[in-house]
């Protein structure tokens, strides 16, 4: 994946050339992004916006790392015999200067390509099979950043100890490409987040959502705004509908919108129809679905089953995003608004690229990119950046990534049929003591 990437990074210090940045996230993306959003800049500077956008994606995949570090072991910085190094200031000041727009363009961008890529090897039926599910990530405490977010507000009175970012993704579950997302203040609801999304699913696609959310809106707006857009989601325990034909065990089902959903949104109709089946799942839980797969010879309730089952591909995506890639870390290392959203997007744009890769790998091999390890991947992809800006020799590059790919599929996930993992919520270790805020009355 990275092949004319690490030909940049590697040879860039003698004399840059903005044509190399690689053959996925091109060069021309990149100064597009840039250009779109005025972030160019006629000075000649150490760390131009093209560069900085660079920088945020290495920065996801150094987070270990200080900035300074990961600008002097890849490189990023344009050379200067008097000047070898640029201070903090500098490369925060360059953050600035580029904001998080062309981040979140570039985002946007090269994950709808990505996801299209391939697309035909990961069908289910004919359908591209998405999932939807929200997620959160801390920031630090700042003025701003506690003003702009928000916290959790616990039933005790108490107020999380940090501002917390809440967000919405789509993604694909085959390749766990992340193909959209929305993300900003703690206090706004996933549901909103979740609407914002929506246009973005893709044509004959079938999206499998939580049960959180349930929603005529949402799942009316999936379906009758695209083509052959299908959902699966979990039906609530409190929620009503009539049979109208079959049973609840493999039926369809009428249920009535609310007036307070059809006062927001006048295209709803008054009542909307969906399939119901009933399965048992491998705990041996019954859980009760609905869909808009409504073929029952085609879809079958087995099938059914079986990729509501893959929606746990989602939380592991944000594992390797929270743990894996951020190292488990208490916060972002941004500490401003603006710096926050810039680094989730070139997190999220990291994140593609290792995954991508792995997809690429699985193809060549001919099995499913999910047997391949993304610890793995993350750490040899790791190692061959820092390894091609430290030899900066070209003629190995071609070699190095071809068996960086070997390396990839060398170690599948083996899976072993007889080992289960009950799902549990556990409480996170405090690593430090808590500062309770609390809140005053008016």
């Amino acid at each position: 994946m990275f092949d004319d990437t690490l030909h940049f990074l590697a040879n860039h210090l003698e004399s840059p050339d903005w044509r190399r940045l690689g053959e996925h996230l091109p060069v021309e993306w990149i100064e597009e992004a840039v250009q779109r959003t005025e972030a160019t800049s006629i000075r000649h500077r150490r760390l131009p916006a093209e560069q900085v956008v660079w920088l945020m994606v290495a920065l996801a995949m150094y987070r270990h790392k200080s900035i300074s570090e990961v600008l002097d072991d890849l490189g990023l910085v344009v050379p200067d015999s008097q000047r070898p190094f640029v201070s903090k200031s500098a490369a925060a000041q360059a953050r600035q200067r580029l904001g998080s727009d062309p981040l979140k363009w570039l985002f946007e961008h090269s994950a709808r390509h990505w996801s299209s890529q391939d697309r035909r090897s990961y069908i289910f039926k004919g359908l591209q099979l998405f999932a939807m599910d929200g997620t959160t990530l801390r920031t630090h405490d700042t003025a701003d950043n506690r003003e702009h977010f928000g916290a959790q507000l616990y039933s005790s009175g108490a107020i999380a100890s940090y501002p917390q970012v809440r967000g919405v993704t789509l993604t694909a579950l085959p390749t766990h490409l992340v193909h959209s997302a929305a993300f900003g203040s703690y206090g706004t609801n996933e549901m909103l987040y979740a609407k914002q999304l929506i246009a973005d699913v893709p044509n004959e696609s079938l999206t499998v959502f939580d049960r959180g959310f349930l929603s005529a809106e949402i799942l009316c707006g999936l379906t009758q705004n695209g083509t052959d857009r299908h959902y699966i989601i979990p039906a609530k325990l409190n929620t009503r509908w009539e049979v109208i034909e079959g049973d609840e065990s493999d039926g369809t089902v009428r249920m009535r919108v609310s007036p307070q959903a059809r006062a927001k949104c006048t295209e709803l109709p008054e009542f909307w129809e969906a399939r119901v089946i009933t399965v048992i799942d491998q705990q041996g839980r019954k859980r009760v679905l609905l869909t808009s797969l409504r073929e029952r010879r085609r879809y079958k309730r087995s099938d059914i089953a079986k990729c509501y089952e893959r929606r746990w591909g989602i939380e592991t995506s944000y594992r390797e995003l929270k743990q894996t890639m951020l190292g488990t870390a208490l916060t972002l290392r941004s500490k401003t608004v603006d710096g926050v959203y810039q680094e989730i997007w070139g997190t999220l744009i990291a994140y593609n690229l290792i995954r991508l890769e792995m997809a690429k790998a699985a193809l060549e091999v001919k099995c499913e990119p999910t047997e391949v390890s993304f610890i793995r991947a993350f750490h040899l992809i790791q190692f061959e950046l820092h390894w091609a800006a430290v030899t900066r020799s070209y003629g190995k590059l071609p070699a190095s990534m071809k068996h960086l790919r070997e390396r990839l599929v060398s170690l599948l996930n083996d899976e072993r049929p007889d080992r289960k993992y009950d799902r549990a919520v556990k409480a996170a270790p405090n690593r430090y003591a808590t500062r309770v805020l609390r809140k005053t009355a008016n």
